[in-house]
């Protein structure tokens, strides 16, 4: 490991609270019988072994147990601030349990399992990245957990380590992994257990049981940051209009959290823009409206947030994209087709989508047209991140605004300035809730090992609470599981959460952005706090604190 910075010593003094039921022995209070969020029967079928399982939660007072058990982690996807605190929040309970208990974490991801490439932690390997951002302790990576030889291979070294429990931190793709590789070995009485833990800065990997995915917290601090410093400067130099894109490909929680922090003049929210079947035209007109009215104030320059997801939220787009979806994989193979050239793949998707569509897909910017055509993530998304709305949208701003100037409907300037933020927030060190949350989920994950669980989520709850109050459990992964299309056919999922247009956190921020359109009401959070007056170092998000308002 690298030179500890100044920072990360005094960083890693920092003792993360735990729940009191996990503060000692617990006992386990199990609810009714689960079942799947949609799609019931089709689920039931695909998960015999490991679906209706209730859930669970901890309460003081059970019986201290010394089981024997070695644990394996992984963790999968992208990064997320708090994923070092899992970890040596399940090292510390799996110790606590018994000493000589063992945590190993597979290299790189989930291949690290399949290609039985591995470490074992200790103390002191531990203590260097206690409440450290990112996942570099052991890397992570995309490979998809899916095939039966994965499965084999990964059983070979589970049973040459002795490993008992597996525990899959990652998001919504990643923990459908988790349940489809449980049921897989309780289904061949392996004697495996696996445990998945929630993470995802977009914050899309939540429901009624969870109620934030860990980085979600952090992320949003670190890019609101940035965003009032961007909102400071703006307001001091007064002559540009700045595009800030945010992460979020699946939902725009990430660009809510933002705007309620920072109060921008503008935020477009994708779940919204799909409600009202807005075309992309009418969102370049919503934002042009509002330089427009600034500009009659004297006031040419503003700030604009927008959810990296959102081409895939306009309906039109949405519907060319499914269909391009479709016809880019082989339906004998079920994998993406193979092309000799980039534009012989071009070539294919217009000369095999609807003219509805083709006549959609034209009309884009080339390079836009092109990457909707090409690029696919490993689980054959479009890559969104890769679509540069930002510079999109305010071009489009800029045309419709010389329209008006030339009907004499506009008489301001604009200048764009153009960001994204993404990777800057992914690694960020966790604040003190993440840093709580995230120990907390994996101490948690050794308690549901111990008492035997598989294919459960590690859920902690009641987190706008103190931190004793919270409260610790299990969910099972197939309760959240339906059927969707992917890569032209029918597969069990995690259902992800969107952005919801009847909640609180948005209808506050409904409430408030006229306001903040036409007046300059920036608000600038500063850094994030890890010391000093708790108002400022352990405040959750907004989001958060707008859902759990009585």
């Amino acid at each position: 490991m690298s030179e500890i910075s100044n920072l990360q010593k005094a960083r890693a003094a920092y003792q993360p609270k735990l729940p009191k039921a996990l503060q000692g022995p617990v006992k386990v209070v199990e609810g009714a019988a689960t079942q799947s969020v949609g799609n019931q029967a089709e689920i039931k079928e695909l998960f015999p072994n490991t679906y209706g399982m209730p859930v669970v939660e901890f309460a003081e007072g059970g019986e201290a147990v010394a089981a024997e058990f070695n644990v394996g982690i992984i963790l999968s996807g992208g990064q997320a601030p708090g994923g070092h605190n899992v970890i040596s929040g399940l090292y510390d309970g799996v110790k606590s349990v018994n000493p000589a208990n063992k945590l190993y974490g597979f290299l790189m991801g989930p291949g690290g399992l399949v290609d039985h490439k591995y470490i074992e932690f200790t103390d002191e390997l531990i203590d260097a990245y206690r409440n450290t951002g990112g996942f570099d302790i052991i890397g992570s990576g995309r490979t998809k957990l899916e095939k039966e030889s994965q499965f084999e291979s990964g059983i070979e070294i589970l049973r040459e380590l002795g490993i008992k429990a597996l525990v899959i931190i990652g998001g919504d793709d990643s923990n459908t992994n988790a349940c489809v590789l449980a049921e897989y070995y309780a289904a061949k009485n392996y004697g495996v257990q696996v445990i998945g833990c929630p993470k995802t800065i977009d914050g899309d990997l939540k429901n009624d049981q969870i109620e934030t995915s860990f980085g979600f917290d952090t992320a949003c601090k670190t890019y609101s940051e940035l965003i009032g410093n961007i909102e400071r400067d703006c307001n001091s130099a007064r002559k540009y209009w700045h595009f800030i894109k945010l992460m979020g490909r699946s939902a725009s929680h990430i660009a809510l959290e933002c705007a309620l922090q920072t109060q921008p003049n503008a935020c477009i929210i994708s779940e919204e823009v799909e409600a009202n079947n807005m075309s992309l035209d009418d969102v370049v007109e919503y934002i042009a409206k509002i330089v427009a009215k600034r500009a009659e104030a004297g006031k040419n320059f503003g700030t604009v947030l927008i959810p990296e997801g959102l081409i895939e939220f306009i309906p039109a787009i949405k519907k060319l994209i499914a269909e391009l979806n479709e016809v880019l994989v082989d339906p004998a193979t079920g994998e993406m087709r193979e092309f000799a050239s980039k534009d012989e793949q071009v070539a294919f998707v217009k000369g095999n989508i609807a003219a509805e569509n083709l006549a959609i897909l034209e009309s884009l910017p080339k390079d836009v047209e092109r990457q909707l055509c090409l690029d696919r993530d490993p689980h054959g998304n479009v890559q969104v991140s890769l679509i540069e709305t930002e510079k999109l949208l305010s071009a489009m701003v800029a045309k419709k605004l010389a329209a008006w100037k030339a009907e004499g409907k506009y008489s301001g300037k604009f200048s764009a300035q153009h960001h994204f933020f993404s990777y800057e927030g992914r690694c960020a060190a966790p604040s003190n809730y993440d840093a709580d949350y995230c120990f907390s989920l994996g101490y948690n994950a050794s308690r549901l090992i111990a008492a035997g669980k598989t294919g459960y989520m590690s859920v902690i709850k009641n987190t706008t609470a103190p931190a004793a109050e919270w409260i610790a459990g299990g969910v099972p992964i197939t309760m959240m599981m339906n059927l969707e299309r992917r890569n032209g056919a029918m597969k069990p999922v995690i259902r992800k959460a969107l952005v919801e247009l009847d909640g609180a956190p948005f209808k506050f921020f409904a409430s408030k952005r006229e306001e903040w359109a036409e007046q300059t009401a920036y608000v600038y959070p500063g850094p994030i706090q890890y010391w000093g007056p708790s108002e400022v170092c352990d405040q959750t998000t907004k989001t958060l604190a707008l859902e759990h308002t009585k």
